[in-house]
């Protein structure tokens, strides 16, 4: 992986009485009468923004949210995440309808400490996902100091993200982006060992890079989801009409054989829940070891889970990527609830567990144990490509830790 992941942290800032800029990631799902329905991202900065308001600084806030294509629209401010974040703080955040220009200037250079402000929609300017260094200029122009507390945005060499920083500094980490790269780094660079590897989700295609990058450091790779059935078709087990992507059968095979020649065992599915059709309700049986012709496989059968928790309770580092089945949809939920309860009984145990973002994150949350889990990414995207073991924009425009400065 590229880069030096120690980085300048909020803590070591000395901001009293200055303004913070703060990327945050308030990219959340709302009802239809404009509410936040999950406020997992924003509940998330709210150590980095206590810690700030603690230490006498006025706080601004900068996200994106959806995909406005910069344009402003007006179902997409982020008025609804500002009301939200007051509610958790517990104090009042003066919420703009716009992110910069003369008023969103003048309210932030009158900013006291105490103070938090939330800019409107970053994503209503196309200059922030054009990374314009005329726009990045105009944000930076906003604060004395720049945090990036965003690790769902930081794989995007966005204006916000990696143009900020150019003209801002110190450039610091949040203490959830700190929290990120020191726990997915972590289980990439010295993982205690056995190194347990839960991987599903729908499709092969979005996982072959991480996989690839992460066979030279795993003991193990258990695998479910959708993605499982590409991999058994490669071993020649029926997998009738389940999801099947069969221009990556072939690289399949190939990884289980790149796997198998470094001495990492990958665990396919030895039982499948399936059924005619996806719907609720719907009449599922069970069938060994592959899945019957006019069947699809919506979910690891319960050999699988057992096999499956028996692995993880003996890992001492455990990386879960992915749900086992459609675990949206009961009773297709079981195998992705039997893992989690395994992987939160083995951090019990003293194993680091690490849930990447996305579907993952969201499954841990509503099945009640992303608590008990060492840590649950807010990035999906961005958990992805730091897993890949690439560099992402918004960590490598950061300040290095101070003790790595030349």
């Amino acid at each position: 992986m590229g880069g030096n992941l120690r980085k300048l942290s909020v803590r070591d800032l000395d901001v009293a009485g200055k303004r913070v800029l703060v990327r945050v990631d308030y990219n959340v799902p709302l009802d239809e009468s404009l509410r936040v329905t999950d406020d997992r991202r924003i509940r998330s900065t709210l150590p980095t923004i206590r810690l700030l308001l603690e230490r006498g600084a006025a706080v601004i806030l900068a996200s994106h949210f959806g995909r406005p294509k910069g344009k402003v629209v007006e179902d997409q401010r982020l008025a609804p995440a500002g009301r939200a974040l007051e509610e958790l703080l517990g104090r009042p955040v003066t919420i703009l309808r716009d992110c910069i220009g003369d008023d969103v200037r003048a309210r932030c250079r009158a900013a006291k400490p105490g103070d938090v402000i939330l800019l409107d929609n970053l994503r209503f300017r196309d200059a922030e996902e054009k990374n314009d260094s005329a726009f990045a200029r105009e944000l930076a122009s906003l604060g004395d100091a720049y945090v990036n507390d965003a690790f769902g945005a930081a794989h995007r060499a966005h204006a916000s993200v990696s143009g900020v920083p150019q003209f801002l500094r110190p450039a610091a980490a949040g203490l959830l982006m700190a929290a990120e790269i020191g726990h997915l780094g972590g289980v990439l660079a010295n993982p205690a060992r056995p190194f347990v590897l839960v991987f599903g989700g729908a499709k092969v295609s979005d996982k072959v890079p991480v996989l690839e990058n992460l066979l030279s450091r795993v003991d193990v790779a258990l695998v479910g989801g959708g993605m499982a059935y590409t991999f058994l078709a490669a071993r020649g087990v029926p997998v009738g009409g389940s999801r099947l992507e069969p221009d990556l059968v072939d690289t399949a095979r190939r990884i289980l054989a790149e796997a198998e020649s470094r001495g990492v065992r990958i665990v396919l599915p030895s039982d499948h829940v399936h059924a005619a059709k996806l719907e609720p309700g719907a009449a599922c049986d069970v069938s060994s070891p592959g899945v019957p012709e006019g069947r699809m496989g919506l979910d690891i059968g319960p050999a699988t889970r057992a096999a499956y928790a028996a692995e993880i309770a003996k890992a001492r580092t455990v990386l879960w990527n992915g749900p086992m089945g459609v675990f949206e949809m009961p009773p297709f939920d079981a195998g992705t609830r039997a893992v989690g309860d395994a992987i939160a009984a083995a951090t019990a145990n003293g194993a680091v567990t690490v849930v990447g973002g996305g579907d993952t994150a969201a499954a841990a949350e509503e099945f009640g144990i992303a608590g008990r889990m060492s840590h649950v990414s807010t990035g999906g995207g961005a958990a992805l490509e730091f897993l890949e073991g690439r560099e992402l924009p918004g960590v490598a425009a950061l300040d290095p830790a101070p003790e790595d400065r030349p």
